[in-house]
């Protein structure tokens, strides 16, 4: 095995003293053991060693420039003046903080809206220069930036679903001809557990709703998972919402699969459809919000008591606004497979908010009061 380049310029440096004071008999007994030991041309290692240490001429990048043979060459450093300045990274972090850690590709769409909704409430305070540095920064610019301060939470949950009844075999698994997921209406439901890593006893469950076309989410804490309240809880929500509750699914947790909600959607001409047992990515979509909504604002502590009960409710009426009208949701448009490589194309982020209102299905007063709603 060769030696490596390292080693070779460290020869090179020490033979190449000796090589320059020695007779010409002697350089050329030199020369012939310094090419058995780096592997070195001929002409190139007489080159290199009559000259270590001296000032030649070579060509670097279509230039002549002089150099020292045998020293390390000093990197050129980039002189480009930064544009995005300590300013701009320490109010960039604030938003961030403020947005939930999202993304680039989440938070750059957000931020014409953001900042003004900030300035007013006096969160920020803004020059002029940086204000239009951050309507201008991109989302790959953002990530950089905040590259250093993304390595942080690293939470993952526990299931606590139980299979349901034999009456699944008469709800369907859901299909795409009986959903209509292009419009609001069609929502996944879930149950999260908030047992803190210990299954006994009774302890406080979260119902958690997510519209499949706007990602609206609605959120209600229950005592426990029995049927009753996992129902109480849905029609809560379904009185929240903004558009009509045209589809439910759910996965094959027993909470959901049972007559009363069978028979309560049949009568509201509510599509009641369920995921296959052991996909969990069937319900891809409230499973994401699991975590993100949920897990993130709660965590994985034990909530058993009526007063925790009582506060999570409270948390989730305000965490609604927040979520609906204030974290951007990006949708897959395009997913293709060339070989082993996927390549995915999303929308631009935007709002639940926003989304909704680009349909016409909620009535007007209904889009009038979330406008008020969003602009107070």
């Amino acid at each position: 095995m060769g030696l490596m380049m390292k080693e070779k310029k460290a020869v090179t440096k020490e033979v190449a003293k000796r090589y320059q004071k020695a007779s010409k008999k002697q350089k050329g007994v030199i020369l012939n053991e310094f090419i058995a030991l780096t592997g070195y041309n001929r002409c190139y290692a007489s080159y290199v060693l009559r000259n270590s240490g001296k000032r030649v001429l070579v060509r670097v990048k279509g230039k002549i420039v002089a150099v020292i043979l045998g020293h390390p060459r000093q990197k050129t450093v980039r002189q480009r003046k930064r544009i995005y300045d300590e300013k701009v990274l320490h109010v960039l972090r604030s938003i961030w903080l403020i947005s939930d850690y999202i993304c680039g590709k989440r938070l750059a769409p957000l931020l014409k809206e953001m900042i003004p909704k900030l300035e007013k409430f006096k969160e920020i305070k803004l020059e002029a220069q940086t204000r239009k540095k951050l309507l201008r920064i991109s989302p790959a610019t953002i990530d950089r930036l905040l590259a250093a301060d993304r390595k942080r939470q690293s939470l993952k949950g526990r299931a606590r679903t139980k299979p349901g009844t034999l009456l699944k075999h008469q709800i369907p698994i859901r299909t795409f001809s009986e959903w209509d997921d292009m419009r609001p209406g069609f929502v996944e439901i879930d149950l999260v557990g908030h047992d803190g890593g210990d299954a006994g006893g009774e302890f406080a469950y979260t119902l958690d709703l997510t519209d499949v076309c706007t990602g609206w989410t609605e959120t209600e804490a229950i005592r426990n998972r029995a049927q009753k309240w996992a129902f109480e809880a849905l029609i809560r929500i379904q009185e929240r919402l903004p558009f009509k509750l045209l589809g439910l699914d759910s996965d094959n947790d027993g909470a959901f699969i049972n007559d009363h909600l069978l028979r309560y959607c049949n009568e509201k001409q509510i599509t009641f459809t369920r995921s296959r047992p052991y996909r969990k990515n069937d319900n891809c979509f409230v499973e994401q919000k699991n975590y993100s909504i949920v897990r993130r604002a709660v965590g994985y502590l034990r909530y058993d008591t009526e007063e925790e009960l009582k506060i999570l409710n409270e948390l989730y009426r305000h965490l609604r606004l927040y979520t609906n009208f204030f974290q951007p949701v990006m949708k897959l448009r395009e997913k293709t497979r060339i070989g082993s490589r996927v390549t995915k194309k999303y929308d631009i982020a935007k709002t639940p908010y926003q989304r909704l209102m680009e349909f016409s299905c909620p009535q007007k007063e209904t889009k009038d009061a979330l406008t008020k709603q969003y602009e107070m």
